[in-house]
């Protein structure tokens, strides 16, 4: 399958990735798109990403582009340095994908290239190479990124227990040193030389396992984590047990005092109950910004993966805490961190949400156009529909296509269809009463859509 480009920046498998390629992207972007003072690079630890920020910084020096090389850094902290100098930035990471795979993502100074400016982008591919000599200087964007949650939560975590699950995420030292300066108490768990691939949309079975083993050897308050680059959180309370991201959206956005959240239809329905206003957008974060942009004032946004974007200038426990409009995963982590202080433990904070579960995965190996296929029999053949539904004792109530196929039945869960953006998947969320029903609603639902799937001509 050739390198994709949309919503997740560029995507593909590395062998895929030739210099070439990424290097007409590059010069696509410097052309088409705002990069000001010139190109900050970052990149995450996967073993291919090196190699890749070298041909990007290449590319634009010969573009005549000023180069700022941050290193291995978090997605946030990249942007968060990008913006602050003005500047247009390029992080190299695959994300949750395996390691065989690899990406791009694109920033404006002002933050992650919207809708139109991917346009933009496939428009001016083929420009001619350069013969400019940008100049090229080295930052570690991570010390503004981690003052300015010192400055917010001052040791807001002080007597907090907390495990940090390091595998081979980019921000791991970094994220170490702040919950330690924030007044925490920090054990490192499963440092990793290879790259491990960590979904915190789809926490697989065996980190839960993983998880659970930890808390019941430990004397944990919680056990934190992040995806490969940063931009998603992963919280599990003190019996190991994960707190959904977009639950940590909620409970983020209500301790910053949010009046509006931005969400996609795949976020549960608490935040209906949560937020005086709530907006519902496809997924994908570019389309979380377009209606954070849209909506003004005191607004945030998060998506079901737990990445988190303050659409305000909010206020911390110890001080200000400036907008930052791009995924992030660190603010979501103190934020509910700090609050289950107050309440008591993150279990007791997680029980004050609404009563709305939600459980996510998908299958793996399935071609785009198979999922795409699916999906739309699914949403014009109503008989398609209710066999489906029929496998899962489901009546349906209503239905939304803002992305995928999404399923109320009539007792008030929810099946969501989708296929991957950026890889051969088709995900499924569910949405229940309870953390059971959701979770087994999930698998009956995986296992009837593998089998539609094995029986499609």
């Amino acid at each position: 399958m050739a390198p994709t480009f949309g919503t997740s920046g560029l995507r593909g498998l590395v062998s895929d990735l030739t210099p070439d390629l990424v290097s007409d992207y590059i010069r696509a972007f410097l052309s088409a798109c705002p990069v000001g003072t010139g190109l900050h690079i970052g990149h995450d630890l996967r073993a291919s990403s090196p190699d890749l920020a070298g041909v990007v910084a290449d590319t634009a020096r010969a573009e005549g582009h000023d180069v700022t090389f941050c290193g291995p850094v978090p997605t946030p902290a990249l942007a968060l340095a990008a913006m602050q100098a003005g500047a247009g930035a390029v992080m190299i990471t695959g994300s949750h994908i395996p390691a065989d795979r690899n990406g791009l993502k694109f920033y404006t100074p002002q933050g992650e290239i919207t809708k139109d400016h991917e346009a933009a982008i496939l428009a001016a591919r083929g420009q001619p190479p350069g013969s400019g000599q940008g100049r090229l200087a080295p930052l570690d964007a991570g010390l503004a990124y981690a003052a300015r949650y010192r400055a917010a939560y001052g040791n807001a975590l002080s007597g907090l227990r907390l495990g940090l699950y390091a595998q081979s995420a980019v921000g791991r030292d970094l994220m170490l040193a702040l919950l330690r300066d924030l007044g925490a108490e920090v054990t490192e768990l499963g440092r990793a030389g290879h790259f491990i691939p960590v979904d915190t949309e789809a926490v697989s079975d065996d980190l839960r396992a993983d998880l659970r083993g930890w808390a019941g050897a430990h004397d944990f308050d919680a056990i934190i984590s992040t995806d490969a680059d940063g931009d998603r959180p992963l919280l599990a309370d003190a019996r190991g047990e994960v707190i959904p991201g977009d639950v940590l959206g909620q409970i983020t956005g209500a301790a910053l005092g949010a009046e509006v959240a931005v969400t996609p239809v795949s976020s549960n329905s608490g935040a209906e109950q949560v937020f005086d206003r709530v907006i519902r957008t496809r997924i994908g974060s570019p389309f979380v910004i377009a209606g954070m942009e849209a909506a003004r004032g005191r607004v945030v946004g998060y998506e079901a993966n737990g990445g988190f974007l303050l659409g305000f200038d909010a206020m911390g426990p110890a001080g200000e805490l400036p907008q930052l409009a791009t995924r992030d995963a660190v603010l979501p982590l103190i934020a509910v961190l700090a609050h289950a202080l107050t309440a008591g433990s993150v279990a007791a904070l997680r029980a004050t949400q609404p009563d709305r579960y939600t459980a996510s995965d998908r299958l793996v190996g399935i071609p785009t156009a198979d999922s795409q296929a699916l999906i739309a029999t699914m949403k014009t053949g109503t008989g398609d529909r209710a066999g489906f539904l029929d496998s899962l004792d489901l009546q349906e109530a209503a239905t939304d296509q803002t992305d995928g196929l999404r399923i109320t039945a009539t007792d008030g869960q929810v099946v969501h269809l989708r296929p991957s953006g950026n890889a051969p998947e088709l995900r499924l969320y569910t949405e229940s009463d309870s953390p059971a029903r959701a979770t087994a609603l999930l698998a009956a639902g995986l296992n009837a859509l593998r089998s539609k799937l094995d029986a499609a001509p």
